[in-house]
C-alpha cells in the first residue's frame, strides 16, 4: 500500500469520525470537551472506484407509500453524494443500488435478497412500513446481514441485523398520550390502516389510556391504499372524543382528511394527532387542510441549530428550494453517516466487524445527538410534539429536552405476550405482516 493510498484512507478516517465525539452519562448523551466540526468541507480527492463499497436502497418509489418513501430515498441519496465529496470511506466510493419496494411486502423481501446475493451490496438503507420489515427480517438475519430502518415504527423487535434509526414507543407515541391527556383531554379516537403498526402502536396506546385514566371512545382501521372514510368518519362524530389518534400510512391520509374537514372536523372542534405525518406529506395533502393539527416526532425541519440548518440547504439546493425535510427523511440522512463513521472506525465494510463498531456510536445529527443502544440497536433521541402552522411548517410545543433511551418492549406487556400478540396478528392475517383484504377505492 503506497503512501498516497494510506494518506487518503487516514483522512478519510477523520472526516467521518470528526463530526462529533460525544459521551454517555446515566443513559443520556452528553457533549463532551472533544466535540469538533467537520475539517474539511470538500476536499480535492481522488476516490478509489475499482473497489467501490456498494450500498442497497430499497423504498417504495411507486404504490400508495411513494407519498412517504420517496423522499427517504433522496435524503439518503443525498448523505452518500455529501460522504463521496469528501473522499468516501476509507478512499472508497459508495455506490447506491437504488430498488423500488413497490409497496408491496413480497417485493421488499425479494429485492432485499436480490440486493445481499446478486449486487452484493455492504448493507441496505430502506423500508417504511413494519409490513415490509417484518418480511425483509428473516432476510437479513438468513444471510447475516445489515439493514438500516429509517422509521418511527411500534417496537416489540430487536435484531442483531437491524439498526432502528426511528423511534421506539416511548420515544413518539407514548410521551404524545401524556401530552394529549394533559392538553386536550381524556377521551380518544383510534384510526390506523390495518397492518402490524397501527394495530401494534394502538394496543400500546390502550395500555397507556387506561394507565392515565383516560377512555378510548372508538378503534377502527382502513387497508393501506383505503379512499372511503365516510364511516370512520361517521363513528367520529358520534362519538365526540376529544382528540383523534391517526396511525394512517401513506396516501390514504389525504382521502382520510378530505372527509374529516368535509363533515367539518377541524382542529378547533377535534384535533387530530399524526404518527406518520410529517412535512413532506402535509405539502402534498395541504397546510390548509392541516394547520392546527399536531404531530409527534424527534426531528422537525423548524429545529434551528447549525446542523439542521446545513441540512435543510443542502437538501434544498440539491433538490430545490421547495422541498421540505422530516423526521423519516433526516433518519434515513442519520443510517448513512452512521454506518460511514462505523466502517471507517472498523477500517473495512466486512458486516460482522461493522456491526460491532455500531454497538454504542453516537453522531450529532441534525435532530441533535444520537447514538446507538447496544443492547437492542435502537437510537437515543429527544422527544417532540409540533403543531402544523400554515405554512406547513410545524410549532413545537413539547420537547423533552433531554434523549429518552428507546425502550421497544413497553411494560404493559411482557417480551412472551408481546410475541405472542404479533403471531396472532400474522395468523389471522393468512401469514402476512398487513391485512390482505381488497381495497374499496371511491368512483370518481
Amino acid at each position: 500500500m503506497n503512501i498516497i493510498l494510506l494518506s487518503v484512507i487516514a483522512l478519510s478516517i477523520i472526516l467521518i469520525t470528526g463530526f462529533v465525539f460525544l459521551s454517555v452519562q446515566n443513559g443520556y448523551l452528553n457533549y463532551s470537551s472533544s466535540e469538533r466540526k467537520t475539517i474539511i468541507e470538500k476536499p480535492s480527492m481522488i476516490l478509489n472506484k475499482e473497489n467501490p463499497i456498494k450500498v442497497g436502497i430499497l423504498h417504495s418509489l411507486t404504490g400508495t407509500m411513494a407519498i412517504s418513501e420517496t423522499a427517504v430515498a433522496d435524503a439518503t441519496l443525498m448523505a452518500i453524494e455529501e460522504i463521496n465529496d469528501r473522499g468516501g470511506i476509507l478512499g472508497r466510493e459508495v455506490v447506491p443500488i437504488l430498488k423500488d419496494g413497490k409497496s408491496d411486502w413480497s417485493i421488499f423481501a425479494l429485492e432485499a435478497k436480490n440486493l445481499i446475493v446478486e449486487d452484493k451490496v455492504s448493507v441496505v438503507f430502506g423500508g417504511w412500513t413494519s409490513a415490509s420489515r417484518k418480511t425483509m427480517k428473516p432476510v437479513f438475519e438468513e444471510y447475516d446481514h445489515l439493514l438500516f430502518y429509517p422509521i418511527q415504527y411500534e417496537g416489540l423487535e430487536k435484531s442483531p441485523n437491524i439498526i432502528y434509526t426511528g423511534a421506539s414507543p416511548n420515544q413518539q407515541v407514548l410521551p404524545a398520550i401524556d401530552w394529549a391527556y394533559e392538553n386536550l383531554g381524556p377521551r380518544f379516537f383510534l384510526v390506523g390502516s390495518d397492518y402490524v403498526f397501527p394495530r401494534s402502536v394502538n394496543e400500546i396506546i390502550k395500555g397507556k389510556v387506561h394507565e392515565l385514566g383516560g377512555v378510548v371512545v372508538g378503534e377502527e382501521y382502513k387497508l393501506l391504499g383505503e379512499e372511503n372514510f365516510k364511516d370512520v368518519v361517521d363513528k367520529i362524530v358520534e362519538s365526540k372524543p376529544d382528540v383523534i389518534l391517526n396511525t394512517i400510512n401513506g396516501d390514504s391520509n389525504c382521502s382520510f382528511f378530505n372527509e374529516l374537514r368535509q363533515r367539518g372536523i377541524t382542529p378547533k372542534v377535534i384535533p387530530t394527532i399524526s404518527f406518520s405525518i410529517a412535512e413532506d406529506e402535509i405539502k402534498i395533502i395541504g397546510a390548509e387542510k392541516m394547520a392546527g393539527d399536531y404531530a409527534a416526532w424527534n426531528y422537525f425541519q423548524s429545529l434551528d441549530n447549525k446542523y439542521n440548518n446545513d441540512f435543510v440547504k443542502n437538501f434544498k439546493k440539491k433538490y430545490g428550494e421547495d422541498r421540505v425535510v422530516d423526521d423519516p427523511m433526516e433518519s434515513g440522512y442519520v443510517g448513512v453517516y452512521l454506518y460511514a463513521k462505523a466502517v471507517a472506525m472498523a477500517g473495512t465494510d466486512d458486516i460482522s466487524i461493522v456491526r460491532e463498531k455500531l454497538k454504542g456510536l453516537t453522531f450529532h445529527a441534525p435532530e441533535g445527538a444520537v447514538g446507538i443502544d447496544p443492547q437492542n440497536q435502537h437510537l437515543t433521541k429527544v422527544v417532540r410534539i409540533g403543531q402544523i402552522l400554515p405554512d406547513g411548517q410545524f410549532k413545537i410545543v413539547s420537547s423533552s429536552e433531554n434523549q429518552i433511551k428507546p425502550n421497544p418492549f413497553p411494560d404493559y406487556k411482557t417480551e412472551e405476550q408481546w410475541n405472542e400478540f404479533l403471531d396472532n396478528l400474522y395468523k389471522g392475517w393468512n401469514e402476512n405482516w398487513a391485512n390482505p383484504g381488497t381495497v374499496s377505492v371511491i368512483q370518481k
